[in-house]
């Protein structure tokens, strides 16, 4: 099972490394930073300037997990491929809903 999500007190912090200019917008795997922290990985068409990967990154999240766009926050990594993003829910029905999601990467 990969951890790349855990819930804190303001919702969920999903973990995404992220694969600008891409052909398609989609997951990609798994990937393990030398310290041992997973990221999921996705890739997107747009390019990264100006935060066009970011939006096209929410967007993306936002229709697989059928939830709205503005429950999604880049929390860190705002100009990094890493990135950590706020899932705004309390919902246990979200949280099994995202950890089958990511599964499936």
């Amino acid at each position: 099972m990969h951890r790349v999500w855990e819930k804190s007190s303001r919702g969920i912090i999903l973990r995404v490394r992220l694969a600008p200019n891409s052909s398609s917008c989609r997951k990609n795997g798994f990937f393990v930073t030398p310290e041992g922290e997973e990221y999921l990985k996705i890739n997107v068409i747009s390019v990264p300037e100006k935060g066009k990967a970011n939006k096209e990154l929410i967007a993306y999240l936002a229709k697989s997990l059928k939830m709205a766009k503005n429950e999604f926050e880049i929390i860190s990594g705002e100009l990094d491929r890493y990135k950590k993003i706020l899932v705004r829910t309390d919902s246990e029905n979200a949280a099994a809903q995202i950890s089958r999601w990511t599964e499936e990467a």
